[in-house]
């Protein structure tokens, strides 16, 4: 595909994701996927499981996958063009949005827009742990770390980013 194909295919991707991705960007994780893998075949599941880990560990928004993604594609043009595609229709609508609901600050509707949106972004994000967890492997001791980690996350004290430690170090002893 000739790199200004990759652009506009970058460019209208993105945008229209940016419209549905109600939660944030993670919240569009599975269709990220789904084009960058599936449709596209930009990259393999285990290089977008590493973009969406670069991502999560980096400091600044989650939006920073499709900066990677974009860059995968096209290089720096790429990156910049995916990211404000992202970002762009987005800010707009949400723009126009805080401007109409603060209009309708005394009417019911905007409460129960809110309302009926928190299940759309759990389910979105529910999705998104799903496809990661397959995109980066199914081993069964891939399975039960993540089971352990879950368990300890839940039951414990003890923060995440100790889980996410103990993972690295594993997967950089060849563990898993």
């Amino acid at each position: 595909m000739n790199p200004t194909n990759q652009l506009f295919t970058l460019a209208w991707t993105f945008g229209l994701m940016s419209l549905f991705a109600v939660g944030g960007a993670l919240s569009a994780i599975p269709e990220m996927h789904r084009v960058a893998v599936e449709t596209n075949h930009w990259m393999s599941d285990r290089q977008f499981a590493d973009m969406v880990a670069i991502a999560q560990l980096s400091p600044g928004p989650n939006v920073l996958v499709v900066t990677l993604i974009g860059f995968h594609v096209a290089g720096i043009l790429g990156g910049l063009v995916a990211t404000l595609s992202m970002c762009g229709p987005t800010a707009i609508v949400a723009y126009i949005v805080s401007g109409t609901m603060e209009r309708s600050r005394d009417a019911q509707w905007p409460a129960l827009v809110q309302s009926a949106l928190v299940p759309v972004s759990i389910g979105l994000m529910a999705a998104s742990a799903m496809i990661l967890g397959l995109s980066a492997g199914q081993s069964w001791v891939a399975a039960v770390l993540v089971l352990a980690s879950a368990l300890v996350t839940l039951l414990t004290r003890l923060h995440p980013l100790l889980m996410l430690a103990v993972g690295g170090c594993l997967g950089f002893a060849g563990i898993i």
